[in-house]
């Protein structure tokens, strides 16, 4: 029986915030490397790669939902939700090694493996992820520990982007010895083999409390149907839509940053884990100012902060590359408390949803959420080919003044004011922590 003050021990936590460790592994490399590597290395176009990111998108419109509400009436003996971890974890590692292998195609064929590929990855990537986010939901109903879940979460999924941030070039180096195809392909084979590892220990090291009072499967156009009258979720939904867009623009051009506007590519691996160790220090800091302030407030306030710290990073030179490494760590520090709070408000709205309709659908709630989020992904990423074509970028080229100041607005100004604005979207969020304990009281009676 789920009480609303259930704690979760360390070790439960920990085996939690793994399962963040291992999809990331992939993750943080498709996020950062891999528009890079289909235009310089695999040698596709970047319009073309900007509209595989969007067009994969639309699948997703439909691949998501039905994952949540696949997950949702899972009926098993560890659950609805870790099984699906298990289950994804072989198929997640072999094709995220596919996605950075270079057959020997002519252009076309290789844009089609290129499609076939990456959705292939993403939808074991949602079959994995979503049942993941789901999982902390019904965890434990206790709002403050859903925050401590969800900061060990981040803290350690922070750690495998650390991981991947400050050893994947030099592993390419290592691997591939001149050979920068090969390279990619060995490393994420390494990066693999740890993912499924983690995903296992997930699985083993996580129990689910909370079960739905009803008893009857709900038909899927009823939880849709809740998810639009969702006021707070529908918030939510746009601010991670937009945040995403923003952070997929600004990590995906970092690499063509320092490779032809400071001229020196391997500079770009301590500017992103100086970020992320920013970003590790701040998260901690989540659990004490929400306790203090709230969610809404200090989510808002981290968003303002580090966005203004973006939009910095237009002004260092080429030989000022220092400076941009302490605005990284900057960005990162001050993003950091507000990264665990938007998914403990996602399984808030969770609890408003049973509360108010009757119903829990924990998994259409993350699904719909990770939905947004990977639109924004995919949207930012569009953004990125587009844009580095609208500014004639040239592969493994001198670029011309016109690239470097679209390569240097892309890591700066519109990331910054895309991230400063999402922000004002959260004063519309209404779910408080006095309201959210009633909510929570109330159900607590009723499960009983």
């Amino acid at each position: 029986m789920a009480q609303i003050d259930q704690k979760l021990s360390f070790k439960e936590k920990v085996g939690y915030g793994l399962g963040d460790f291992a999809a990331n592994i992939v993750f943080q490399t498709v996020m950062i490397f891999l528009m890079y590597y289909y235009t310089d290395i695999f040698g596709i176009p970047a319009a073309a790669v900007g509209t595989l990111f969007l067009l994969s998108r639309i699948w997703d419109a439909i691949n998501d939902p039905m994952m949540g509400a696949l997950a949702d009436r899972t009926k098993s003996k560890h659950g609805r939700f870790r099984p699906w971890i298990k289950w994804t974890a072989f198929p997640f590692g072999i094709l995220a090694v596919l996605m950075f292998t270079t057959p020997d195609f002519s252009l076309n064929g290789k844009i089609i493996y290129a499609y076939v590929t990456y959705i292939l990855m993403m939808m074991v990537y949602t079959a994995n992820n979503i049942p993941y986010g789901a999982l902390s939901g019904v965890m434990t109903s206790n709002s403050v520990e859903r925050t401590s879940l969800n900061s060990y979460r981040f803290v350690l999924g922070q750690s495998a982007a650390l991981m991947v941030q400050a050893l994947t070039l030099p592993l390419i180096a290592f691997f591939g010895a001149g050979d920068k195809a090969l390279g990619y392909q060995l490393t994420m084979a390494l990066f693999a083999v740890i993912a499924i590892g983690m995903f296992y220990v997930t699985f083993y090291s996580t129990k689910e409390r909370i079960e739905p009072v009803q008893t009857e499967a709900t038909p899927l156009k009823e939880d849709l149907k809740d998810l639009m009258h969702n006021r707070p979720w529908v918030i939510l939904f746009v601010m991670g839509l937009v945040t995403f867009i923003f952070l997929s623009l600004r990590i995906a051009v970092g690499l063509y940053y320092f490779q032809y506007y400071v001229g020196d590519e391997g500079l770009f691996s301590m500017f992103a884990v100086l970020g992320t160790i920013g970003l590790i220090i701040g998260i901690p800091l989540s659990k004490p100012l929400t306790k203090k302030f709230g969610k809404r407030n200090t989510y808002i306030a981290s968003n303002v902060l580090s966005g203004l710290a973006v939009l910095a990073l237009f002004f260092p030179g080429p030989d000022q590359y220092y400076i941009a490494y302490g605005l990284s760590a900057l960005v990162g520090f001050l993003n950091g408390p507000g990264v665990p709070i938007l998914w403990a408000m996602y399984a808030d709205t969770a609890d408003y949803a049973e509360w108010k309709f009757g119903r829990r659908a924990t998994g259409i709630v993350f699904s719909a959420a990770t939905f947004g989020q990977k639109f924004g992904w995919g949207i930012g990423g569009a953004i990125t080919g587009w844009l580095l074509a609208l500014f004639n970028y040239v592969p493994n080229a001198v670029q011309s003044p016109e690239a470097i100041w679209g390569i240097k607005m892309m890591l700066s100004v519109i990331p910054g004011v895309l991230m400063i604005l999402s922000a004002g979207v959260l004063f519309f969020y209404n779910l408080t922590e006095p309201f959210m304990e009633k909510v929570q009281a109330e159900l607590s009676d009723r499960r009983k």
